[in-house]
């Protein structure tokens, strides 16, 4: 399997001069924690609901700050093809939970998070399991 069939490739985007507001609700909306920023279908930038919390600090009005001024600029990405452990070892180079995915022209493909990195991991140990159990049926966890 490669990386770029682990997560969803309909992926929640926005650009960089959206407003914060705007964005906020888009998370809530989409039942999200983040978003890719993109230009020419490119990601430049992630922006997560942690980012948005944190902007309270920084900004006298928040909701009308740019995307650009809150987002991280020049994500971390992984590649369409890459195999899906290398999310797990991104996850640990980079200490951030999502990754847009990307193709060989850089264009945003998809989008591959820990959540779900963990939930292909359980699917493939029922698998097992399920192997386990069929080839030794006196066996009992």
């Amino acid at each position: 399997m490669s990386l770029g069939k682990l997560g969803p490739q309909n992926v929640v985007t926005t650009s960089p001069d959206s407003d914060l507001e705007e964005i906020t609700a888009t998370l809530e909306e989409e039942n999200v924690g983040s978003v890719v920023v993109t230009e020419d279908d490119e990601p430049i930038g992630m922006l997560t609901d942690r980012d948005a919390a944190l902007a309270i600090h920084e900004h006298d009005d928040v909701g009308s700050a740019s995307v650009e001024d809150v987002m991280t600029d020049d994500p971390v990405t992984v590649h369409e093809d890459d195999d899906p452990l290398a999310i797990s070892e991104a996850i640990r180079d980079n200490n951030v939970r999502g990754f847009p995915i990307v193709d060989d022209d850089g264009e945003l493909a998809g989008i591959a998070t820990l959540d779900d990195l963990v939930a292909t991991i359980g699917e493939e140990l029922e698998n097992v399991a399920n192997t386990i159990e069929a080839q030794s049926p006196e066996y009992s966890p």
